[in-house]
């Protein structure tokens, strides 16, 4: 039996940690913080990272954490809408679309790998500076919050180590340095009443300008009858160092929205009313061309860091810790499995990088904006066609590997939230 080190106890760590023990394969994750604690904002849950979290036995306590997603819907600059789908079970997937917050996500997933593997399978305060490795096994350096240092010894490494991996810069030292995009993203949170059904993502804005998202996280939260809302904008700005917890300002950006006008929502007011506001520049990261080193492979955000549009980041680190555990416990050298992942894994996820760089689906909005000089439509049949945006949107379903059911067939899966409204009457 496999004996495997996680270095790294966010998401994507913890769930590769469930995976492993489901196969019957031992592991210990190191983590650097001396705490865990829920930090973080909003992550949309796409169907297929669902479906992973269901496989763990998780589905009634994410469900119980998280919102269903129902409708997804894009406006212009001026509110306009442009094109919306359903989500989910709603659009026909055999799995939901849920929204929920990232801190909560990742405490339940600690929570389930305290109590499946056991409270000595987690090691907090332990910082993992470098690797060594032999014929039979990987020896890590680690330093303790407390000064201590020690020398740990497993049969093969997985570093879930995040988007500043030391292990990736270990074993990619001659990797080009990431790359300031000149985009910056600031993301909060506003407690409110629930925007439409409370089940609804918003798109809005001239990606020329800048745009947002919006969705909900938490119904009822904290017992105020209320729910707590994510929003997300993007803005050129200035190059500031990728740190996930950066304090921002809902000044630098509510200016920004002064032409929205969409009748059920003030998103200049949701802006203002932030509980709080954080800013993340978005960083290029060169795809690699290799995650494995021998004993010891990479693993989310260390093997495919990606702009955080779309949810997949999350959900692809969920795939990552199955397809790894499953070649774990299919091989009796550890470097043999890496090996099968590495090839079963990297060169899809590389795409998806490369995508979400090129705003995915939300380039219709963008499409949008240039067609019409960046001023209100008329008519938007006239300026991007239903069947065209269907078009659109299926080619990224079937991309991150949730093809749109219906769409094959010919059928369009996207409406305009009018023609429903009236067709329902």
């Amino acid at each position: 039996m496999h004996d495997i080190a996680i270095i790294g106890a966010g998401p994507g760590g913890l769930v590769t940690a469930l995976r492993l023990h489901q196969q019957g394969i031992r592991t210990r994750i190191y983590e650097s913080v001396p705490e865990l604690k829920p930090l973080g904002v909003g992550v949309d849950i796409k169907v297929y990272g669902t479906k992973e979290i269901e496989e763990l036995g998780l589905l009634e306590e994410f469900r119980a954490m998280s919102v269903d997603a129902v409708d997804s819907i894009f406006y212009n600059h001026y509110g306009q809408e442009i094109y919306a789908e359903k989500c989910g079970v709603h659009m026909g997937y055999e799995h939901e679309q849920r929204f929920v917050h990232r801190g909560s996500l990742q405490m339940l997933f600690y929570r389930t790998v305290l109590e499946r593997l056991g409270e000595e399978s987690v090691v907090l305060g332990a910082r993992v500076v470098q690797y060594t490795q032999d014929e039979t096994g990987v020896t890590l350096d680690i330093e303790h919050r407390d000064g201590r240092t020690e020398q740990v010894r497993h049969d093969g490494v997985i570093a879930a180590d995040g988007i500043k991996s030391p292990v990736r810069r270990q074993m990619h030292p001659n990797q080009a340095e990431p790359v300031y995009s000149g985009i910056t993203m600031y993301r909060g949170t506003t407690l409110r009443e629930p925007i439409r059904d409370g089940h609804t993502i918003l798109h809005i804005g001239d990606p020329r300008i800048s745009t947002m998202i919006v969705y909900p996280i938490v119904d009822d939260f904290e017992g105020t009858g209320k729910q707590l809302v994510n929003w997300v904008v993007e803005k050129e700005g200035e190059e500031t160092i990728e740190d996930w917890n950066q304090l921002g300002s809902v000044d630098d950006i509510v200016s920004l929205y002064e032409t929205v006008d969409i009748d059920y929502v003030d998103i200049q007011q949701l802006i203002r009313d932030a509980r709080e506001v954080y800013l993340f520049p978005l960083i290029r990261h060169e795809p690699l061309d290799n995650w494995v080193d021998g004993r010891v492979v990479l693993l989310g955000d260390a093997a495919h860091a990606m702009y955080p549009r779309g949810g997949n980041g999350v959900c692809q680190a969920f795939l990552d810790a199955r397809v790894v555990a499953e070649q774990l416990a299919n091989h009796d050298d550890p470097h043999a499995a890496f090996v099968a992942y590495d090839t079963a894994r990297r060169e899809g996820v590389n795409r998806i990088i490369m995508s979400m760089r090129g705003e995915g689906y939300e380039v219709i909005r963008r499409m949008v904006a240039e067609r019409t000089d960046g001023k209100p439509f008329d008519d938007i049949e006239q300026v991007l066609p239903l069947a065209e945006a269907d078009e659109i949107f299926s080619g990224y379903h079937r991309l991150v590997g949730q093809p749109r059911p219906g769409f094959e067939a010919g059928e369009a899966t996207g409406f305009r939230t009018r023609d429903a409204e009236e067709a329902a009457r």
